[in-house]
């Protein structure tokens, strides 16, 4: 095993969104995490680098907006946000293009939320 690694096969990389523009989304979830736009080496791969990790966004000219909680395209991924205030939370990805998902399991805890290429995303009030 390599000695970078000693208890793993390896480590957490990046999480990365197929999405119709990808700049478009990761300046989206850079307004909500904060860190930096990193261009990929072309037009269709954005990152967000922040202190606790990266997100990556993969422009697909023929991308499928997710229908969650079903449907036929499932969900491709989904990302929590840790917050302190879940109503103020809300408000904020609301006013950055975020649209509210239709099904709420536990809208006291988490809130799902849709960023502007529908992948679900959850604000999860942090302990």
């Amino acid at each position: 095993m390599d000695s970078d690694f000693p208890t793993s096969i390896g480590r957490l990389g990046v999480t990365a969104f197929d999405c119709p523009d990808a700049l478009a989304l990761a300046d989206f979830y850079n307004s909500i995490v904060g860190g930096d736009l990193v261009p990929g080496d072309d037009d269709g791969w954005v990152e967000v680098h922040t202190p606790t990790g990266r997100l990556a966004f993969q422009q697909i000219d023929d991308h499928r907006r997710p229908t969650w909680p079903g449907g036929d395209v499932p969900q491709q991924g989904h990302i929590d946000i840790d917050v302190v205030n879940l109503d103020g939370a809300e408000a904020a990805v609301l006013r950055l293009g975020a649209e509210k998902a239709a099904t709420q399991p536990s809208p006291d805890q988490f809130r799902v939320m849709t960023d502007p290429a529908g992948h679900p995303f959850c604000l999860v009030l942090a302990d």
